[in-house]
């Protein structure tokens, strides 16, 4: 099985896509290939894709069952003990002292802690 999305991609890349998966929704594509052709569609679509975004999920033999690739995302998938995580890019707007981001909510439960 094979999720694929983009974001931002030139017309052609999104019809040759349409010959081997069905577009499910804007940008969203499904289907089911081989291994090779799996491989083929990722290279065409890293070639073609310009400025855009692509994202792809497909089966593997993971603990998790799936596997991602992404091109052009700010989040990058990161192998952690055979587990697949999106790692976010950290902006630096709520750091706390060692470093860390924490959300708003999550500052403000620290706050009232701290009184």
């Amino acid at each position: 099985m094979i999720v694929l999305v983009l974001t931002a991609c030139p017309e052609g890349l999104r019809g040759h896509l349409t010959r081997w998966l069905i577009e499910v929704s804007a940008g969203v594509y499904v289907g089911r290939a081989s291994t090779r052709v799996r491989d083929e569609l990722w290279d065409r679509t890293v070639e073609f894709v310009a400025n855009g975004r692509a994202l792809m999920i497909h089966s593997a033999p993971t603990e998790q069952g799936f596997a991602v690739r992404s091109h052009g995302h700010h989040w990058e998938p990161v192998d952690i003990d055979g587990i697949t995580l999106m790692l976010r890019p950290h902006d630096g707007s709520a750091a706390d002292d060692r470093g860390r981001g924490w959300s708003a909510a999550a500052q403000r439960r620290r706050r009232r802690s701290r009184r």
